[in-house]
This record gives structure tokens, C-alpha cells and sequence, in this order.
């Protein structure tokens, strides 16, 4: 492998512990949730840590996993089990690059309730749009799982319920969020979980004005390109607050 080859692993491998301890810090994810990025020499293999809280995630916990979902060196730590939410993401969607799968509990109850979809109800997560699909998992497994993706025909079956769309929530369990890279989808992530809580607490006051498709399409454009204004903020909140713990 060459030294740029190295490095370039090396920095995808520093931005993606950063992208656990943000999603952390924002209240995402807790000890449980994990975040992945496509792999960036080999692209059909994609990096995520092992399985572990993921706040606590340094650069040696940091796995490389095949097109299959299955670590790359064998025998090494144990990695997580719904791993095949990403494999099966990346390989049915070449513009994803990155993966936030959470539960954050703003979300989750979207994922339970019939007749009211999770959609964009402000500028800052316009990504939404007017309509974010739901998994059944009941449909491929059962009436009897334990709600979790265990293996990869249970990924493609997410994969093909997310379809093109940036998110997809997941029956009783949480969501997950796609993007064309790291810093986009850790921002897609917390304002998922920003857009769930205020969609809610509008919906208690009385009927919400939504944004239109193109005020969606606009307001997204608008925000990829100043994506870092937050993301170095968070990251400078989140070191802080590690050294001071």
C-alpha cells in the first residue's frame, strides 16, 4: 500500500471517531447506534468500529468490513450485529458514503404510529422532504424478531425500504440515515432527531405547515454547503467536553 494510499485510510479513519463522538455529544446515539463510512481505497468495503459504546470509539477500534459485512481479519474483536445495515446500504447505494444507524427517541415513535410521517417541517432538515418511509421488519421476519438487522438478506430488505431517500425509520427500533459523506450524514442525523422533536411538539399546538418538495429541495441545497459551520462546532464541543471529562 502506498504512503498516500495510508494516509488517506488513516484520515477516514480519524474523521469517522470524531463522527461517534459528535452523534454522541448531540444525544443520537448513547452505548448503543454506530456510524460507518465507505471504505476509502477499497469501495466496496466499508470501515466501523467494533462493537462498543460508541462515544468511546478510538482510532484502534476502527474495523474493516467486506461487500458481506464480515471483518476483514478474522478472528478480531467481536463487531457489531446489525453491521449488514451498512453492507447492504452500500452496495445498493454507490452515491452513499456514509452511514448513521440510531435510536434516537424523538424518532422512534414515528417509526410506531399510522396516518403521520416523519417530514420536513423546517429549513434545517429540509433533506427530508414530505415523506420518510418505515421498515416493517415483521414483513421478512416474522411477528417474532428482536427488531434488529442480523443478517444481510434483512439489510437488502432495509436498503430497498430506503430506496433513493436520505433516511428511513425502522418499526419500534430507531433509523437510519444516508449521505454522500461523513460530516453531511452526522448532520443529517442529528437533524433527523431535531426535525422528529419539533414536527412533534408542532403537532400538539395544532395542524403544521410543511415545507413543499421545492422548499425542500432548495433549503437542502442551501445547507450542504455550509454543513461545516455545525459539524466543526460540534466537534470542538464534543473534544472539549471529552478532555474535561
Amino acid at each position: 500500500m502506498t504512503d498516500n494510499a495510508s494516509e488517506t485510510i488513516a484520515a477516514a479513519t480519524r474523521e469517522l471517531v470524531d463522527a461517534n463522538h459528535i452523534l454522541f455529544d448531540q444525544g443520537v446515539v448513547d452505548g448503543f447506534g454506530h456510524v460507518s463510512v465507505r471504505h476509502p481505497v477499497r469501495p466496496a468495503h466499508f470501515l466501523l468500529a467494533r462493537s462498543m459504546a460508541p462515544g468511546l470509539v478510538t482510532e484502534k477500534d476502527i474495523l474493516e468490513f467486506d461487500a458481506n459485512g464480515e471483518a476483514v481479519e478474522a478472528g478480531g474483536p467481536t463487531a457489531y450485529l446489525e453491521r449488514y445495515i451498512h453492507s447492504e446500504i452500500f452496495r445498493s447505494r454507490p452515491d452513499v458514503n456514509a452511514v448513521v444507524h440510531s435510536h434516537s427517541p424523538s424518532v422512534v415513535p414515528f417509526s410506531v404510529v399510522t396516518g403521520t410521517r416523519l417530514r420536513a417541517i423546517c429549513h434545517m432538515c429540509g433533506f427530508l422532504g414530505s415523506d420518510t418511509p418505515v421498515f416493517e421488519i415483521r414483513d421478512f421476519a416474522g411477528p417474532g424478531s428482536d427488531l434488529l438487522i442480523r443478517d444481510n438478506s434483512l439489510g437488502s430488505a432495509l436498503a430497498k425500504s430506503l430506496g433513493d431517500r436520505p433516511a428511513v425509520l425502522m418499526r419500534g427500533h430507531g433509523s437510519t440515515v444516508v449521505a454522500s459523506n461523513v460530516r453531511q450524514v452526522v448532520f443529517r442525523a442529528v437533524y433527523t432527531e431535531v426535525g422528529a422533536r419539533l414536527q412533534s411538539e408542532a403537532m400538539r399546538l395544532g395542524p403544521v405547515t410543511y415545507l413543499t418538495e421545492e422548499e425542500a429541495a432548495a433549503t437542502t441545497a442551501t445547507n450542504n454547503g455550509v454543513i461545516d459551520r455545525a459539524y466543526l462546532l460540534w466537534l470542538k464541543t464534543a473534544r472539549n467536553r471529552s478532555m474535561v471529562g
